[in-house]
């Protein structure tokens, strides 16, 4: 089995591909692109280098959940907060609809 070579065109473009869209995995972009998922990750790492950047655990800078290597009690602690707002918000929707719906009966 013989390595491939890429162009570095080919390699931007997957990079670019990949840094793109927060929602896209390195499995879905290398399938797409024909590469092995470790292939594109290490186009991807070597790009964030010369950037000057290196890894980064922030890829995309994104707030999708768990982006970025954030951690997982910190990131619980705030939907826990996020779902207590909305619960919130819902019962003062619901006592809003109850009060307007006993006035309208009268």
């Amino acid at each position: 089995m013989s390595m491939k070579t890429y162009s570095p065109e080919f390699k931007a473009s997957g990079v670019a591909a990949y840094m793109a869209d927060p929602s896209r995995t390195f499995t879905d972009v290398a399938k797409d692109l024909g590469v092995n998922r470790e292939t594109l990750r290490l186009w991807v790492r070597a790009a964030q280098a010369e950037q000057g950047g290196g890894p980064s655990k922030d890829r995309r800078k994104t707030t999708a959940p768990n982006a970025g290597g954030r951690d997982p009690q910190e990131e619980n602690k705030q939907l826990r907060n996020r779902v207590r707002q909305l619960e919130h918000e819902r019962d003062i929707l619901r006592r809003t609809v109850k009060y307007f719906a006993a006035e309208a009966s009268w």
